[in-house]
């Protein structure tokens, strides 16, 4: 079948980089344009991270726009630390020679649109500015996309912005409401509501050192496998250059977590959410009303889910209720580590 088109909305890290391979990597994927929101670190940092990671994958032809500064309410960003002071950890882009889209995130989300009705995918690993946005221009987006995955939300989970409320929601919570809010209004059939893909699934999707042992033996790499007793900030050795950037940012988001107490190992919850934007079967999930927390003193940017219909209202949305992480994994190293071991070998890591 061919490639379905592919718009994916980042506030680049490390897992939205790695969402962004692992997007690149997959055949059923055509990558169309990449939104830049301000989140794990500055816009104009993820908009840098987007170009040269474009650049490093030698992958032409996908435009990157800008999105807007600040949370729709708010005039700065939270500071986030796990991913590092440029969000990539401790990896290494190569500069950019390619230039960013004259049109600025929403307009992009809207074009993309109206480019592939019905046809688009949208993904979303970032908080929701650019998209809430984007549905002010045009309230018909809701029924121009095929689909949308968000990484966002906390279903009956702890928080990771405050006991309750997930980083992308919690950053910008109002944008969140809008983009909820649209999907209430529609008369949208349940394989048609966004997907979900809160901590309570990503969690489960934990990358650890042999799990990179996996990926750089796919991409026929020889490396050093990390770890937790190696020198921090200690560099990759490996001969594959996709593979190098992953490690070095993936020890930095590693040495995070084991700080924070979770052990020699990071989350790939943005993967996570590509995976399941190009097959939903991925994620087991349940219909149900979700709206958020604004005024709360103590739980603002709290996902609020009416699993019982108590409100009365239609769900808007389908949460993730389960994964297998085997079967992620399984599926990551086998499409990432070919794309990788691709561009080593030519350079190019599209054919």
């Amino acid at each position: 079948m061919p490639a379905a088109p592919v718009f994916a909305d980042v506030d680049t890290g490390v897992d939205d980089a790695i969402a962004l391979v692992y997007l690149l990597a997959s055949p059923e994927a055509d990558l169309v344009g990449i939104a830049s929101t301000g989140g794990n670190v500055g816009v104009d940092q993820v908009v840098e991270n987007n170009l040269g990671l474009l650049e490093l994958c030698r992958v032409d032809g996908v435009p990157v726009s800008r999105g807007l500064e600040h949370p729709l309410n708010s005039p700065a960003l939270p500071v986030g630390k796990v991913h590092g002071p440029r969000g990539l950890g401790y990896a290494e882009l190569p500069p950019a020679s390619r230039q960013l889209s004259g049109d600025d995130a929403a307009t992009a989300w809207v074009k993309a649109a109206h480019a592939y009705p019905g046809e688009l995918i949208g993904l979303a690993t970032g908080p929701l500015t650019n998209l809430a946005l984007a549905l002010r221009m045009e309230p018909a987006l809701p029924r121009l996309l095929r689909r949308l995955a968000i990484m966002g939300g906390a279903y009956d989970y702890r928080g990771n912005i405050n006991p309750v409320a997930e980083w992308n929601i919690g950053v910008d919570p109002e944008a969140a409401a809008e983009v909820f809010a649209a999907w209430a209004s529609e008369e949208a059939r349940p394989q048609s509501l966004p997907i979900l893909c809160g901590l309570d699934v990503t969690w489960n999707i934990s990358i650890t050192p042999q799990i990179l042992a996996r990926l750089a033996a796919a991409a026929d790499a020889t490396t050093t496998v990390l770890s937790v007793h190696d020198e921090r900030g200690t560099r990759s050795s490996a001969s594959n250059p996709l593979i190098r950037v992953i490690e070095d940012a993936a020890r930095f988001y590693l040495e995070s977590y084991h700080d924070l107490g979770h052990g020699y190992q990071a989350h790939l919850h943005d993967p996570l959410a590509a995976a399941v934007a190009l097959d939903p079967q991925l994620l087991a999930t349940r219909p149900a009303t979700v709206d958020v927390e604004l005024t709360g003193t103590l739980t603002r940017g709290m996902t609020v889910t009416d699993w019982s219909g108590r409100w009365g209202r239609k769900p808007n949305a389908l949460i993730g209720i389960g994964v297998d992480p085997a079967v992620f994994f399984d599926r990551f190293v086998d499409r990432v580590g070919p794309f990788a071991h691709r561009l080593g070998s030519t350079g190019r890591g599209r054919s």
